[in-house]
């Protein structure tokens, strides 16, 4: 540890969804803790902050992706943008947490010494400089992706092409669309987002997808969760409201996975019910994978079918030959022109915000690693990372992960335990992917991510109810943490 640095208890990286709401349990539960959060950019809130494409919206009910703790008061349950980005100051302001951060603080790279039992962070700032603060624990709440950067496929021709060519991560504040045709390539959530939203001002615009995504309509409005508020005092209607929710989207999981058949087909007779049956919907909105092997996405209000019926907006599935000068040539022969073409490809995976991790001196390798309950890593002591569910709303899971993390600091300061390491010694357990999920960008980052186990506490179940269990009652002495005293 560098001499005179500032020291903290617990040093919080990330002042996004994540990072409030762990420094709120920091708050409450751990208050002899001193802590910090370190935030590399300039303002709190995360992916709420920084993406400021056309609707933007969660992809998610505010009652689950909400935190347990304050409630989500707005009608609307699938939430804009800066709907939740106000929802996060307002949370951070509230418990003061907003006055704990520290913006323009890059961790670079942190080294943990046995000696002091402590990590050496190494913070860069907006001018380039460089300090240095130190911890007893680090908590990493950075996210899973880079927030300078998203995905770009080498497109052929690109060069050629002589118009507006955008990703939605660095959507221009003064972009004017307004009666410009536009291509937007990509299925997924941002692409879904964006095509109705952009189709109220553009001339035309167009989804290019090579494959369908699984496509759900969903209302805007939860008119049960409304009246529950109506009627109930504020957290009781918010507790139900959430685990309504929460059992709903469990239950259809459950259901897409044991019966994926019967899934698809309820999923496209929803789909068909808005377009019609003259609509091709098994070539553009039937996917050839099964229901949840990538995640859904959700239309709210039917928002997505109602501009392609209003003819504002059409879906093409087709594989792009090349780019050309006006827009994009396909390969079934179609030439599609565009004066602004979104590619809506993605993100770029970035395992811990891209941290470099060194303990003792030796680098660690994150595949090399295996994942204690999807939060901590084998060998390396003293640091958690909050990542959320798969399969349901991000912060189910990192305010269970928050749960458990207050939990054994507090275990660990009332018996003076310097450091707790997970050890992977069980040989009875198989390694098995840290993510089971094939979305493109998994897929692309998937050998330079650690593995999880096949059996509790290495394997990440993808269950709130069952992770309950496991992260607030379990016993921190479940043979696989290794705690020691000097």
């Amino acid at each position: 540890m560098a001499d005179n640095c500032e020291h903290f208890d617990v040093i919080i990286v990330g002042a996004g969804l994540s990072g409030i709401g762990a420094a709120h349990h920091m708050k409450t539960k751990c208050p002899h803790h001193s802590f910090i959060i370190l935030e590399a950019r300039d303002a709190m809130g995360g992916t709420w902050d920084l993406f400021k494409y056309p609707g933007i919206r969660s992809d998610s009910d505010m009652y689950t992706l909400g935190y347990h703790f304050k409630p989500w008061v707005a009608d609307e349950a699938i939430a804009d943008g800066p709907a939740i980005l106000d929802y996060i100051h307002e949370t951070a302001s509230e418990d003061g947490t907003d006055r704990l951060i520290r913006y323009n603080h890059k961790v670079i790279d942190a080294e943990w010494s046995s000696e002091s039992s402590s990590w050496s962070i190494n913070v860069e700032h907006k001018d380039g400089n460089r300090t240095i603060l130190s911890c007893n624990f680090l908590f990493m709440c950075s996210g899973y992706y880079d927030y300078d950067n998203g995905y770009m496929p080498d497109f052929p021709g690109l060069e050629d092409y002589k118009g507006t060519l955008i990703h939605p991560q660095k959507w221009p504040k003064d972009l004017d669309y307004t009666d410009q045709e536009i291509i937007v390539v990509g299925s997924g959530a941002t692409a879904v987002t964006l095509v109705p939203e952009l189709a109220k001002k553009a001339s035309k615009v167009t989804m290019l997808q090579r494959s369908p995504t699984y496509i759900i309509n969903a209302p805007q409005k939860d008119v049960i969760a409304n009246f529950l508020r109506k009627i109930l005092p504020g957290k009781l209607a918010y507790l139900l409201s959430r685990w309504k929710n929460i059992l709903f989207s469990l239950g259809f999981f459950k259901f897409c996975r044991k019966w994926p058949n019967a899934a698809r087909k309820l999923i496209m007779k929803g789909v068909k019910k808005q377009l019609g049956d003259d609509y091709d919907v098994n070539k553009h909105f039937n996917p050839k994978y099964n229901p949840w092997d990538q995640r859904l996405c959700l239309v709210p209000d039917n928002d997505l079918f109602d501009s392609i019926n209003e003819g504002k907006s059409e879906v093409i599935t087709d594989h792009i030959e090349t780019f050309t000068q006006k827009g994009i040539r396909l390969q079934s022969g179609k030439e599609l022109n565009a004066d602004i073409i979104v590619s809506a490809t993605g993100l770029q995976l970035k395992f811990l915000g891209g941290l470099s991790l060194t303990v003792d001196g030796t680098e660690i390798i994150p595949r090399e690693t295996h994942c204690y309950r999807g939060m901590m890593f084998s060998g390396v002591p003293n640091l958690a990372l909050a990542f959320g569910y798969t399969n349901a709303s991000w912060t189910l899971k990192c305010d269970l992960t928050c749960d458990y993390i207050t939990r054994l600091l507090n275990y660990m300061k009332m018996n003076e335990i310097k450091k707790v390491i997970p050890r992977f010694n069980d040989p009875t357990v198989k390694d098995e992917p840290f993510v089971d999920f094939n979305s493109g960008y998994v897929l692309r980052s998937i050998d330079d991510l650690p593995k999880q186990g096949s059996k509790r506490p290495w394997k990440v179940y993808q269950n709130y109810i069952l992770d309950i269990f496991n992260f607030r009652y379990s016993s921190l002495k479940d043979g696989a943490l290794e705690f020691t005293s000097n």
